[in-house]
């Protein structure tokens, strides 16, 4: 690789990495996840790839010893994403815009992730629906949306889906999908190729995290069971507020840190709920995640980007 392949030179990467952190590019193979190296890392964000990128939990109104500046650590984070050096082709975020449903928790969100300018893509959390009948987070974000607040839509050849499993949740339970958008998942996907890559992304884990804190979904093996016949699924979450990747089968399975505040790891705590760190330690463990999908290749690359390495 020169000083000028593709635009793209070792020393600009290098770069890259100095002030986004250490963050870990994967790619998936065969099933099987590999970490690359940096002249990979070019490749993988070539302008012809689909890149998008991941947040979630941002948890606007938060502001217990955890983080007293959630706000703050948001707007690091949309400052990251507008340094990036390639345009991303759009942005997901998997829920917990909000910490209470508030409008003036709504309003601050959106003014700051729009200074990304880029569309975005939203499903909720269990924070964002606390109003009776969803109406502040649907009429912002519901549009277009069926039932709950789910929906699909096709990008660069890679079919995503939307899907909403805390609608129906218990204080302390999994989360659950339910009869209706279930089946509107399977006829979702009847008409498309088993060689289309799919993204789900959704609030809670589509696997069985942790059980015992509620970091799964009951009804996940359903959904899952009508996308065995594609050849590359990749599912997005958050909600666990910390980096947790899973290979089962052609499903990859990846959980998003918050750009609000850390959570412990399973079980080591004897609950889930905000974790007070060192605050030298606090932007280690917040972030975003860049993924890439390589036409031709159903190739999938995830960078997780701590705001501070």
């Amino acid at each position: 690789m020169t000083e000028h392949d593709d635009g793209i030179s070792r020393r600009k990467v290098l770069e890259c990495m100095t002030w986004a952190g250490t963050g870990v590019l994967w790619t998936i193979t065969g099933g099987v996840p590999h970490s690359l190296g940096l002249i990979d890392q070019a490749t993988a964000a070539e302008a012809k790839s689909l890149t998008f990128l991941q947040i979630s939990d941002s948890h606007m109104g938060f502001d217990k010893p955890a983080n007293p500046n959630a706000k703050g650590t948001l707007e690091e984070a949309i400052g990251r994403i507008r340094a990036l050096p390639i345009k991303p082709a759009f942005m997901i975020h998997t829920g917990d815009i909000t910490h209470l449903s508030k409008v003036s928790e709504f309003d601050d969100a959106e003014n700051i992730i729009s200074q990304a300018k880029l569309d975005v893509h939203y499903v909720p959390g269990e924070h964002d629906i606390i109003d009776p009948e969803i109406k502040l987070y649907k009429e912002r974000y519901g549009r277009g949306t069926r039932g709950s607040g789910y929906y699909s839509f096709d990008a660069n050849g890679v079919h995503f889906m939307g899907l909403v499993n805390v609608a129906n949740l218990k204080g302390g339970g999994m989360g659950s999908l339910g009869d209706e958008q279930l089946e509107w998942i399977e006829d979702d996907l009847r008409s498309r190729s088993a060689s289309t890559p799919i993204v789900v992304f959704a609030h809670i884990p589509l696997w069985s995290v942790y059980p015992e804190w509620g970091w799964g979904t009951e009804d996940s093996e359903r959904a899952l069971g009508y996308m065995k016949r594609f050849g590359s699924v990749t599912v997005l979450n958050g909600h666990i507020h910390q980096i947790m990747q899973k290979v089962e089968g052609n499903v990859t399975f990846h959980t998003a840190r918050s750009t609000a505040f850390p959570q412990p790891a399973p079980g080591t705590a004897p609950s889930a709920g905000p974790m007070k760190v060192p605050d030298d330690k606090l932007r280690t463990m917040l972030g975003t995640a860049s993924v890439t999908f390589k036409q031709g290749e159903q190739r999938l690359a995830i960078i997780d980007t701590p705001l501070q390495s």
